[in-house]
């Protein structure tokens, strides 16, 4: 999973309300289209998702997957495949928050791997899509 695709997005908010919405994983089914459901197994010592459980509907396929996450307080959310699900076998991503004068750049970054077997340009298209999709929604969300 050496290959990850990423995008910035600016958002006219602060990072410590951004990063709110990022660790409310359960809300994400009302913002960030393609996650049918999130559900929280753990939470760590901070009050935030350790453990999630995650189903999606990604196009061709839907999925449901077990994800553990670490926080770097309000800077970044990382997030790892720990349960794969019966099409993705492999996942790591990041939101990355940089706050400046009243916006903040967020980052995602994204590898996925799945069970059948994708030219790389296939992949990282659709990597692409998710990303573009999820700051879009987020982006949205917290404007708004």
């Amino acid at each position: 999973m050496a290959d990850r695709t990423s995008s910035t997005i600016t958002v006219k908010a602060g990072k410590a309300e951004i990063m709110a919405v990022i660790a409310d994983l359960e809300a994400y089914p009302a913002w960030a289209s393609g996650i049918r459901e999130i559900t929280v197994r753990e939470t760590g010592a901070d009050g935030r998702p350790s453990r999630a459980g995650l189903t999606f509907d990604g196009g061709p396929f839907s999925d449901t997957v077990g994800l553990a996450y670490t926080w770097e307080g309000d800077d970044r959310a990382v997030w790892e495949l720990v349960e794969a699900g019966s099409v993705v076998t492999g996942l790591h991503g990041s939101y990355t928050l940089d706050e400046r004068d009243g916006t903040t750049e967020v980052t995602y970054e994204l590898a996925v791997d799945v069970r059948v077997p994708l030219i790389g340009m296939v992949k990282r298209k659709g990597e692409k899509r998710i990303i573009d999709t999820a700051l879009k929604g987020l982006k949205r969300h917290m404007e708004n």
